[in-house]
């Protein structure tokens, strides 16, 4: 079994991943608290997740040559900075296309932070990379919960949820303040010989690690052509899940609290606070998560997570009191803990010396998810309500199960070109 090792730099890019998740779950209960301040209907509303999904593209853009240029340690800390600057313009900036700017510009720093995290713990922890993926991102979740937290609680007090966004830059800071102090830098390249990942690494619930650099040393090389940007036909099927189980929590983050106000009788304060229940049950099942990572093969798990949402979401959508929904949303968190984490740890693996390239693409699948799924629900709620609109959100969860299935099949027929004899040549 795989062993994690938690130095300096891992705890680093866990708080990196952290402040993204305080703004990307602080977002969601904001939206419906734009929609009325700007007068606006659910599906213009709905146009800031298109602003994220416009930045997160763009981001995904710009990582990878960012990354070559400076090195994948300032790289990250750049997507830092630029969110910190785009929340100050969203907390100070009101009319909606101002608002939706700022969206951008932080979502294309964000996925900056996000590719640089992904592929500097992949690198760093090899086999163990699927359970410090997860950790980072209970990390994110954990911060996820203070945000809605704190703008409820901002909300009730009367100062709008406004205040916020400076609380971000104020955290921003103190990491990266933290970081000089004690001296933890990120690596600023890519290891110097990248050996290709092993797909039955991802597949095998156990096993030693996939790379062996000794066998790659011996194998003959007819031709020196490099196919190292090459990403495999399993890495397609990883990022079209990724748009899917994208589009399910982006939909949640954006649209629970418009549920929780007009079907579950909830304040617009306790509505926006109510949220941060399914980013409690990720942060959980993100800590359980990443010790089942170590043992289970990560499409089984994977597999089982969607039935936890899927059951979590029934619990939400029938209950007409708000404790009840709450609780669903729990269970809900529980089961979306995972489905990120493992894609994006499996889609990194497949692609092995093209990390960086894959981690890039990866942020358009997301763009994907992030730009349509919202606004078409934003569409259908302003039809029939937020309510029955939701249920979209069960016709996601099935395609992300079709989609798993066909990727486990596509992993396990990866395996038998798993280099299996060069090492007669000792």
């Amino acid at each position: 079994m795989p062993r994690l090792t938690r130095d300096k730099l891992t705890w680093l890019t866990y708080a990196q991943l952290g402040l993204w998740g305080f703004f990307l779950y602080g977002f969601g209960p904001v939206v419906p608290l734009l929609r009325d301040e700007q007068g606006t209907s659910a599906a213009v509303a709905g146009l800031h997740s298109t602003g994220i999904a416009v930045g997160a593209m763009l981001g995904g853009a710009l990582f990878a040559p960012t990354a070559r240029r400076f090195g994948r340690g300032p790289a990250t800390w750049l997507g830092l900075a630029g969110v910190a600057v785009g929340a100050a313009a969203l907390g100070l900036l009101r009319p909606l296309p101002a608002t939706i700017t700022a969206v951008a510009v932080i979502a294309t720093f964000g996925m900056m932070v996000i590719s640089g995290v992904s592929v500097v713990l992949t690198d760093r922890h090899g086999p163990a990379a699927p359970a410090a993926v997860t950790e980072a991102n209970a990390a994110c979740a954990g911060m996820g919960i203070l945000a809605p937290l704190v703008i409820g609680g901002s909300v009730d007090a009367g100062l709008g949820w406004r205040p916020v966004m400076a609380v971000e830059v104020g955290l921003i800071t103190l990491v990266a303040l933290a970081a000089l102090t004690f001296r933890v830098r990120l690596p600023a390249t890519a290891p110097a010989v990248a050996a290709p990942a092993d797909p039955v690494g991802v597949t095998a619930a156990a096993a030693e690690p996939a790379v062996q650099p000794t066998r790659v040393a011996v194998r003959p090389a007819p031709a020196p052509v490099d196919r190292s940007d090459r990403l495999p036909r399993s890495y397609w099927i990883a990022w079209v899940l990724m748009a899917v189980t994208g589009s399910i929590e982006v939909c949640l983050s954006l649209w629970t609290a418009d549920v929780l106000r007009t079907h579950a009788g909830l304040s617009a304060g306790g509505a926006s606070a109510a949220v941060a229940a399914i980013v409690c049950g990720m942060f959980v099942g993100r800590l359980v998560g990443g010790r089942f990572a170590l043992r289970w093969p990560p499409v089984p798990l994977l597999l089982g997570a969607l039935t936890v949402s899927l059951a979590g979401f029934t619990l939400f959508w029938v209950a007409s009191t708000g404790w009840l929904a709450v609780a669903g949303l729990v269970v809900l968190g529980l089961g979306n803990a995972l489905h990120y984490p493992l894609v994006i740890s499996i889609a990194l693996a497949v692609a092995g010396p093209a990390a960086d390239k894959a981690a890039g693409w990866s942020s358009y699948s997301m763009g994907v998810g992030f730009g349509i799924a919202p606004v078409v629900l934003g569409w259908v709620a302003d039809g029939v309500g937020p309510h029955l609109a939701f249920l979209l959100l069960p016709g996601f969860i099935a395609a992300a199960v079709l989609l798993a299935v066909r990727l486990g099949r596509a992993l396990r027929a990866a395996e038998p070109t798993r280099d299996p004899e060069p090492v007669t040549a000792f």
